[in-house]
């Protein structure tokens, strides 16, 4: 089970951080992405991370947002900053790539969670 949380409301050229916490699986050996729908948009991919260390990113959010990971404590983090209104999505956390890593192809999907930036 994956638990996204930190979502809410943000001014442009602010900050937040997401966090996803996994219960009943190991993150460290998997593959785990942050993929995002904002409104009337399809999923998208955001950002991911192998269990091997390769960390690709959507060229849109490329040198603001970054992902991490936390093995002691099963948890992945989005940090984003610079955040802009086309940022604004709901946010799922995802594990278990069935293809390329950065797609939005995952087993595991967390509930999702809200991020509003205001201009």
């Amino acid at each position: 089970q994956l638990q996204a949380s930190g979502g809410g409301l943000v001014q442009a050229g602010g900050s937040t951080r997401l966090s996803c916490a996994a219960s009943g699986r190991t993150l460290r050996w998997d593959s785990v992405a942050w993929i995002r729908q904002g409104p009337g948009k399809e999923r998208e991919f955001v950002a991911a991370m192998s269990w091997s260390g390769v960390i690709p990113y959507a060229d849109s959010v490329k040198g603001r947002f970054t992902i991490s990971r936390d093995n002691a404590k099963n948890t992945v983090y989005l940090q984003m900053n610079s955040l802009k209104a086309e940022d604004t999505a709901v946010y799922y956390c995802a594990a278990g790539s069935r293809g390329a890593i950065n797609s939005v192809d995952y087993t595991y999907w967390g509930q999702g969670t809200e991020v509003t930036v205001s201009s």
